[in-house]
């Protein structure tokens, strides 16, 4: 077995272990986005003329994938450093790449699991989300999008020694983002200021890619407006996150 094998059969094994974690991984943004979508079922947002869930369902849906991408590496991180894992990985061939390769794949099954469950939920007739044929535009946003938060969780992961502090920072990058980026409410409805504000954070364009892949307002050039703004902030976290990444805590 090659060393990212290895390092991928374990992070699969941790990140399945606990399974209350598991469960709140997928639940807890489920339950924001059953909340809102029960709140403003049957409501419109008059600038579009399309329903609130239209936006919610994409908005939750982003938000949830972020935020498992940056607790699941930074945690993940933080504790193989305090565990002295990454420094026996150290003493082996094992290259920096096949242990951060390893997180990304199993980030990338999560979000695929989220996204699936999401939509699935807001189909639902209490719901009623209207999906598109242009919904696969989604897929190339999606990916870069849980690449872009990756990095950011790299980082918090590198530096923060303890659960708390990992909890603590990644909670104060993520809320904030989740509600200036319109995860929790329609950006169409939000005063001018506020949609400036949302083109400087990596979660507003995961928003708006998605949300005009699944209501048949994207295109290629408003996909690759998106996916090219998460990928340089996958660019400048990802250098950042290799500038600090440490291998103990007393490195």
């Amino acid at each position: 077995m090659s060393a990212y094998s290895a390092l991928t059969a374990a992070s699969y094994r941790a990140s399945v272990r606990d399974k209350t974690t598991v469960f709140f991984t997928f639940a807890f943004p489920l339950i924001f986005l059953v909340v809102f979508g029960l709140i403003f079922s049957g409501k419109t947002v008059e600038a579009s003329g399309r329903g609130y869930i239209d936006y919610i369902a994409p908005g939750v849906l982003s938000w949830g994938v972020g935020n498992a991408a940056v607790f699941g590496v930074a945690f993940t991180l933080m504790q193989w450093r305090r565990d002295d894992l990454l420094r026996l990985v150290r003493t082996t061939p094992t290259p920096l790449a096949s242990v951060l390769a390893s997180r990304y794949v199993i980030a990338l099954v999560i979000g695929a699991v989220q996204a699936v469950l999401f939509i699935g939920v807001a189909l639902l007739p209490v719901f009623g989300l209207r999906v598109d044929a242009t919904w696969p535009l989604a897929l190339p946003v999606l990916v870069c999008g849980i690449t872009a938060f990756l990095a950011i969780g790299m980082v918090i992961g590198s530096r923060a020694d303890t659960p708390e502090a990992v909890a603590a920072v990644a909670n104060c990058v993520m809320v904030p983002m989740a509600f200036l980026s319109g995860s929790f409410y329609p950006l169409d409805a939000m005063p001018s200021w506020l949609q400036s504000v949302s083109k400087v954070l990596p979660l507003g364009y995961l928003n708006d890619g998605i949300s005009k892949a699944v209501s048949g307002r994207a295109d290629l050039a408003s996909t690759a407006v998106a996916c090219a703004g998460l990928a340089v902030f996958a660019l400048v976290f990802g250098v950042i996150a290799l500038k600090t990444f440490r291998w103990s805590n007393e490195s």
